[in-house]
């Protein structure tokens, strides 16, 4: 390993002081992060809905109180981007870090929809969703008070799962009935907290009572963004349920990457209706956003975020 190895050559005559410190750095060149047993990976970002990403944890170094509108992000926006920009995200934090990486997202006037219950792999069985292993990944937040942070606004929701309707992703579609069970599950050890099923709200029941909101991620093949949410809210508002929406930007145009122009339009059209309660995209990739034009382009979203009403997605 070149890491480890130019460290021992310019410390080897340090030796016992310096141990610990090598230590930390053979963590540091080792991607598997043997401080961290379930690793670095955002979950909720594997497969279709992104590829494993770090997730850095940097302290702000200044405040940001939180500019109005709707939350509009990404899935694993970094911390330092939070509060210019994006003010929206979706995490998986573990436990024992939560309250300290909510408490960084709330100083940059950010808002978070939280993934409790973490990497699908934690409640499949032989390739199927389990219910019962579903709730015990979730009942890791237990003992944990965040409450505070439901209250005031920084968590958005609980993300219960995602494409329910996608036999590929769980060996068969997970019915509205049990999404309902888990949306009261989770309001059962939080109930002020939304429940969200990233599904559109076609799939869904008519007669919800603790399942809070849908989400419709737009991709190409859906046609025309416009009549896209417009049929979605439609459905959204019947079945007495809330919209997030956010876009597939990096494989939502055909299979490949969305440009800017694209992002900024089918963005737009998404954002258009009031009735949309946060917009949060897959996924970050600082590479495709660091363009002048798509700088602009996302620029363009957070402007048309911001001048639509607060409202909770409920």
């Amino acid at each position: 390993m070149a890491c480890t190895s130019e460290f021992v050559r310019r410390t080897g005559r340090f030796r016992a002081p310096l141990f610990a410190v090598l230590i930390l750095v053979l963590a540091s060149c080792n991607s598997t992060d043997a401080f961290n047993p379930e690793g670095t990976v955002d979950p909720a970002t594997v497969d279709d809905l992104g590829g494993a990403g770090a997730v850095p944890v940097e302290e702000p170094s200044f405040a940001t109180s939180y500019a109005g509108g709707i939350p509009m992000g990404l899935f694993q926006t970094p911390y330092g981007s939070i509060g210019s920009t994006y003010n929206g995200t979706l995490r998986n934090i573990y436990p024992n870090n939560l309250v300290d990486e909510l408490r960084a997202i709330k100083s940059r006037g950010g808002k978070v929809v939280l993934n409790l219950a973490g990497a699908p792999s934690r409640y499949k069985v032989n390739g199927y969703f389990s219910l019962s292993k579903w709730k015990a990944s979730v009942d890791r937040f237990k003992n944990t008070n965040f409450s505070a942070f439901i209250t005031d606004g920084t968590i958005i929701g609980n993300f219960l799962i995602d494409e329910p309707n996608s036999k590929k992703r769980w060996g068969k579609p997970i019915s509205a009935s049990t999404i309902e069970e888990m949306a009261r599950y989770s309001k059962m050890r939080w109930s002020g907290m939304a429940t969200l099923a990233r599904v559109r709200p076609d799939y869904l029941n008519n007669s919800h009572r603790y399942l809070d909101g849908a989400w419709s991620q737009y991709h190409s093949r859906f046609g025309d963004p416009g009549k896209y949410i417009a049929h979605d809210i439609a459905v959204a508002k019947n079945k007495g349920l809330a919209l997030v929406t956010g876009m597939n930007v990096l494989k939502g145009n055909g299979g490949s990457k969305m440009s800017a122009s694209q992002v900024k339009s089918w963005g737009g059209a998404l954002l258009s209706n009031s009735y949309v309660c946060a917009f949060v995209s897959w996924t970050y990739n600082s590479n495709y956003l660091s363009t002048r034009a798509m700088k602009d382009a996302m620029k363009s979203l957070r402007n048309k975020a911001q001048n639509r009403s607060f409202k909770k997605c409920r």
